[in-house]
């Protein structure tokens, strides 16, 4: 029998986010030791289709080897594929995700975005009473929605930027209202944002009413909620957190990005941004973002991984956070794991102290309670 801990991997998903998830997944199944590790694929295509390939014994080669297609054969390991779950809400199961994981030590979710990084495929592992890798449900879905994130950082006396928020149906029965709303509050240049997604996708800046509106409009293109934030003309610091109950906070690292603002294709695309690893910022300010990361990681009561940015303003170094991130970017030219690479922990290394958190917090949860009787 074998002694290796048995690891799922879920990739992927029905998110804007799905090819960056791909190349989260391809990184870390190569930086995996395949003699510690038995890891098994599970692809979540586009359309929600589940999908998954008998375990590896050794890492993919390409992110394209990674998509699988149904009823063909696995370019991994040559075993013939078939879809764990045939749609999100299909109730006609070839198996379970439930089944499936039955036979894995623990889940690690490398999703990005909706039906991913929101607390959906969390509470799915929940009810699998799975052991997963990362944030909880709680802190999934708090961590995705950037207008409950921020309220939750307001309840913990975090400093943050100026920001409104309202829904589709609000949009449209007075748009009138909140523009004036923003302008007097917020005014120009503002960013705008879908409330659920990350990757800057659908993010957009406004300097004036007409882009403003276009900009709300490509927003609700991704989410039924927007939220518009201040502009602070500001220097923008991630910092890495790692841990429970206890968690530590990396070296802070800074973006430089290539673009006007840290977009989609400043992040992804181009390739010209880049990160100064350690940010070269005083002590006291570095200490500062990293006390406030692990206070916003607590304060959403975040496990296993975050990154965490913020903007530090250059006219007079005043510190604020911007958000929260419960599955950051994950290959090795990364910020998150850069920082700890910085911090003297490799990504190997990383990976374990993960997979030992996940564990960790599901045997604590089998300690818990779940009936009650009344003598």
């Amino acid at each position: 029998m074998s002694n290796k801990i048995r690891v799922g991997l879920i990739y992927g998903g029905k998110s804007g986010e799905h090819e960056v998830s791909l190349q989260t997944a391809l990184a870390v199944m190569k930086a995996f030791d395949f003699e510690k590790y038995e890891v098994t694929p599970f692809y979540i295509t586009k359309e929600g289709q589940w999908r998954s390939g008998a375990a590896l014994t050794g890492p993919a080669e390409t992110v394209q080897s990674l998509k699988f297609e149904a009823s063909v054969e696995n370019a991994l390991n040559g075993s013939t594929l078939q879809p764990i779950w045939n749609s999100i809400g299909n109730s006609s199961l070839t198996q379970t995700p439930g089944e499936a994981a039955a036979s894995l030590d623990v889940i690690f979710p490398l999703l990005h975005g909706t039906f991913g990084e929101d607390g959906t495929i969390q509470g799915l592992l929940e009810m699998a009473n799975v052991a997963y890798v990362g944030a909880g449900v709680l802190a999934s879905s708090v961590g995705m929605d950037k207008v409950m994130m921020k309220r939750v950082f307001a309840q913990d006396g975090l400093p943050q930027c100026v920001f409104r928020h309202f829904t589709r149906n609000q949009w449209e029965k007075d748009n009138a209202f909140f523009l004036m709303e923003i302008e007097v509050s917020i005014g120009y240049p503002c960013f705008i944002k879908p409330a659920n997604l990350g990757s800057s996708v659908g993010v957009s800046k406004a300097s004036n009413r007409e882009e403003l509106i276009g900009a709300v409009n490509e927003a609700f293109r991704f989410d039924r909620k927007v939220i518009v934030e201040e502009f602070v003309n500001a220097r923008e610091l991630e910092v890495a957190v790692l841990g429970n109950d206890d968690p530590q906070a990396s070296v802070v690292g800074e973006i430089v990005s290539s673009s006007e603002f840290y977009d989609y294709k400043a992040k992804y695309v181009d390739g010209k941004s880049s990160m100064i690893i350690p940010a070269e910022i005083s002590q006291e300010t570095s200490e500062r973002i990293r006390e406030l990361a692990v206070r916003a990681f607590l304060a959403i009561d975040g496990s296993g991984l975050s990154r965490v940015d913020f903007f530090v303003r250059k006219e007079d170094g005043a510190v604020f956070i911007n958000e929260i991130n419960t599955m950051p970017g994950f290959t090795p030219f990364s910020m998150y794991p850069l920082l700890w690479q910085e911090s003297g922990k490799p990504y190997r290394e990383l990976l374990d102290d993960l997979i030992q958190l996940a564990v960790k917090r599901h045997g604590e949860k089998q300690r818990l309670q779940y009936t009650f009787d009344v003598e």
